[in-house]
Formats: C-alpha cells, structure tokens, sequence
C-alpha cells in the first residue's frame, strides 16, 4: 500500500466532503492529511457567535462531512474505520477517518456515495403526496445507523412546531447581531460559499410557515410567492446525550438520512431556528415524547429538481503544504 493517497483520491473525497451541508453554507471544514488518515478539523475563521455561540451547528456539519468521506472512500475501493476525537488540547479536531484499500465492499455507502451529487436543501413548495411508509421507515433507520434517533411528528405536534416558529421570529425583531451575521452570508450572487439569493426559493403566502425564510436584503423580500403545505412532513433528529461527540454523531446522521432521502426521490429542507433557543429546543425534544437532545428539524417533501449552493475549491480546505 502507498504511504500517501493519490492526489486524485484526495480531490474526490474531500469534493464529497465538502458537498456536505451547512449553517448558511459556511462551510466550516477543514482536513489535514497524513498517509491514510484524514482527520476533520473546524475552521474557526467561519463561525457564527450570533446564531450558533456554542458551535454545535459547525460540529454538526462536520459530522456529515465525515460521512461523506467514508461514502466516497468506498467509491474508490477503501475501507474505512473512523473515531471521533474528543482530546481537550486540540478541540477543533472532530474527527480521524483512515482508509485502507479493500475487496470487501460496503454497498450501502457505496450506493448512498453516489448519491452526494445530487442531494441539496430545497426550500419550495412540496408535492401534497404524503410519503410512503417504507421510505419514512427507510429513513428513521438511517439514522439509528449512525447512533441518532429520527422522529416523526404527527399533525398537533406539527402545528405546535410552527408556534414555536413563530416565537422564535419575535425574538428576532430585536436582535440586529442575528440579522447582519445572516445578510453577510445570505443573498445576492454567490460562487464559493453562502447562500444566493437564487436558492432562496418563494416566500410563503401563508405564515407561519413550513419553510425557513431565509431573505434578509430588500429586493430578496420581493421575490415571487409559493403555497407551502398546511401540514408538512416534519421529523426531529436527535441523540441521547448533548456533548461535542455527540453533536458530530448527529452530523453524520443527518447525511445518511439526506442521502437516503435523496435515493428515494425526496428532497428536504430545515426548520430549525427554535433549535437555536435553549428553552425552545428544550420544547422542540418534548414534542418527540422521548428522552434526549434535538439537532435538527427536517421537512421532506417531493419537488422539481432545483439548484443547490456553490462549494469552494478543494484546495481551500487543506493546510497551504497539502493543497
């Protein structure tokens, strides 16, 4: 086996890594490389004090950036084995993911790789086709996969959640730190990172709604409406415990949900401002009626194919020696 991977393996895993999604696309990664081992470091030049102070946003993300890595090494004949590290001297390391060359396949992350490409928030209008029970079933087990719980919401549940919405929105009036760390990385034209206003998809005619309004400029506030669905399909993604381990946990779950979503055809967004209050992620677990910690809440939907966001070039997210 070669002491270093290829330089054209090294640019198709972390072109998957990298695809993974993100806080307001800030795509807050970055990897060191040493023979076969990739370890997963946050960059702290991307944080967002207002909207995510502890940085459990950026630790998820992570966490699915690290799933991709372990999709896309068995796109190219590795094995993997991975480990979370919790070493108190280096707290931007999350991760160490080394690859090992095998015959043995793993067909489920070599068929979820393939769909990396093609998974992106879409935040329009869903189809009112319910989804079949075999794919929410699929997807709750995505999750158990990685050590976290999905939870799907029924109708009360649901329209208790956009309360919570709504409560979330009050809070904000106020806030300005929230509203210009968000027009810094949301609206306009984008080509690296952020959020373009193409992918902001239509304001709701009705409110509150079951998409996040991510519009923050004045001519973002004038783009064509769209009618959302009265009762989404919303599912809570959550782990037992709330530790930075457990957060990047929660991060790979999510991917490998995403990713199953997007092999069956189902496309996702996320509601997740009340996760961003302490109280109200507290009320967001309870609606689960289970024990544990709230991450992430994920509408599913069926819509057209849209765009997603832009990435940066790969060799952003390497030291200048590796890239």
């Amino acid at each position: 086996m070669s002491e270093k991977l290829p330089a054209n393996d090294v640019d198709v895993l972390l072109a998957a890594a990298v695809a993974a999604p993100s806080m307001h696309n800030t795509q807050p990664w970055r990897f060191e490389i040493e023979g076969h081992a990739i370890d997963v470091h946050l960059d702290g030049s991307r944080t967002l004090p207002a909207e995510d102070p502890t940085g459990r946003a950026m630790r998820i993300a992570a966490g699915a950036a690290t799933f991709n890595l372990r999709c896309a090494a068995e796109s190219l004949g590795y094995g993997t084995w991975f480990g979370l590290a919790p070493y108190p001297e280096e707290p931007d390391l999350l991760a160490r993911v080394v690859l090992e060359p095998t015959g043995a396949r793993n067909e489920e992350l070599l068929d979820l790789a393939a769909q990396i490409p093609y998974r992106h928030t879409d935040r329009h209008p869903s189809e009112t086709t319910p989804l079949a029970d075999d794919v929410r079933v699929a997807l709750v087990h995505a999750a158990y996969a990685e050590g976290a719980e999905l939870t799907w919401l029924g109708e009360t549940e649901v329209h208790t959640l956009l309360d919570l919405v709504l409560d979330t929105d009050l809070r904000e009036i106020h806030d300005w730190h929230r509203r210009a760390e968000r027009g810094r990385w949301v609206g306009g034209e984008r080509s690296a990172d952020g959020i373009p206003s193409s992918a902001l998809g239509p304001r709701s005619t009705s409110y509150p709604s079951a998409v996040r309004d991510m519009g923050t400029r004045p001519t973002d506030r004038l783009r064509d409406e769209g009618r959302f669905e009265e009762s989404p399909e919303l599912a809570v993604l959550s782990t037992d415990f709330d530790e930075p381990g457990d957060q990047v946990v929660a991060g790979a779950a999510l991917e490998r949900v995403l990713l199953t979503a997007t092999r069956a055809g189902v496309s996702a967004s996320f509601l997740n401002q009340p996760l961003e209050y302490k109280d109200l992620r507290t009320k967001v677990q309870r609606l689960t009626e289970r024990p544990g910690h709230a991450h992430m809440i994920i509408r599913f939907g069926r819509t057209r194919h849209h765009s997603g966001t832009a990435r940066r070039p790969v060799a952003d997210f390497l030291p200048e020696e590796q890239s």
